[in-house]
């Protein structure tokens, strides 16, 4: 089970380079990062990547609408390791993907990391209604 909440501003350097902060890192010297959805990117611990394709493993092989968004998300997939400096180089494509610039936003959100372009987060979580959005968490 993981527990990673809390959200920190941070700024991606021209190699594409960022820190994660230690609070949702850990120890792991390898995160596995991946499109997500609304235009994030998703940060998995390997133990959580697993426990997600497992998961995955048990969509039907000939349900052609549950097998392509199997593909698309383990397309994009990607192992990063922690360099000398503790930086994680985040592949272009899914930079691309996140429309991130410089600053960003690093999100916990229980079982994974989420990585966001500022301003798309803060356009994103702009006017929410706090109460209706937990609210529909019918476990809380």
């Amino acid at each position: 089970m993981f527990f990673l909440t809390g959200e920190y501003d941070h700024q991606i350097d021209a190699k594409n380079r960022i820190r994660i902060p230690t609070k949702l890192k850990g120890n792991e010297e390898r995160l596995y990062f991946s499109k997500g959805s609304d235009g994030c990117i998703f940060v998995f611990y390997e133990a959580a990547i697993r426990e997600k394709m497992e998961k995955l493993e048990e969509i039907g092989l000939f349900d052609r609408a549950k097998q392509r968004g199997l593909r698309d998300f383990a397309n994009s997939i990607k192992p990063v390791d922690v360099d000398q400096q503790g930086r994680f180089v985040i592949p272009t494509e899914l930079v691309n993907h996140a429309k991130i610039k410089k600053d960003v936003k690093i999100c916990g959100t229980g079982a994974r990391i989420e990585v966001w372009a500022k301003e798309v987060y803060d356009e994103y979580m702009s006017g929410d209604d706090f109460d209706t959005n937990v609210g529909s968490l019918d476990m809380i």
